[in-house]
């Protein structure tokens, strides 16, 4: 299986490297056009700031092509984000993958939303063998809102999307690559899941 790591300047790559082979398999960096298409699965990951990120999608024409791919594609923390129709973060238009805006928590609340949280209302099959009220690892001061797109939820001030779904294109916004073994059988999950 051809498992390809999105490589654009804005990753949480090394982590995630390793959580794939310790599950048995090998993933490749790559901002090749050619090379991301001809993947198995794909993983957006993203740490840091919306607007330089999307300016380095931009810049490498990533920004067109991965909306188009048709492969099961997982977009993790600040990758899930832009996969978004827009972020308040750096006032960012996003991919537009997930009919959903992001937004910044408001002041009530510490942020960045930092450490383990639950996620429940799961659904979809990138789940399947996880229990209600798991714990996951989050690091973010912006959220997308609960939507129809909604694979999993987690409270912090108010309920939010952690996760979202849409044909091929999946999002976290926790990190599973560093939530333990529980993370780990969701990183599996999506590895399993069967190309269109």
């Amino acid at each position: 299986m051809k498992i390809i790591i999105i490589n654009y300047g804005a990753g949480n790559i090394q982590s995630i490297m390793f959580a794939i082979e310790r599950l048995g398999f090998k993933a490749v960096l790559s901002n090749n056009p050619e090379e991301i298409l001809a993947a198995d699965k794909v993983i957006f990951p993203g740490v840091g700031e919306a607007s330089s990120a999307m300016a380095k999608l931009r810049e490498s024409g990533l920004d067109s092509l991965i909306p188009n791919l048709k492969q099961p594609v997982l977009g993790i923390c600040l990758g899930m984000q832009l996969m978004c129709k827009s972020t308040e973060e750096g006032n960012t238009e996003g991919l537009g993958i997930f009919d959903v805006d992001v937004i910044k928590f408001t002041p009530k609340v510490k942020v960045p939303q930092m450490g383990w949280n639950q996620i429940y209302g799961l659904k979809s099959d990138l789940f399947k063998g996880i229990s209600e009220n798991e714990f996951m690892y989050l690091v973010h001061s912006f959220y997308a809102p609960n939507c129809d797109e909604a694979i999993a939820i987690t409270d912090y001030e108010l309920e939010y999307a952690s996760a979202l779904k849409k044909d091929n294109f999946y999002g976290t916004q926790f990190h599973p690559e560093k939530s333990g073994a529980v993370g780990e059988k969701i990183l599996e999950n999506f590895l399993k899941i069967p190309i269109f």
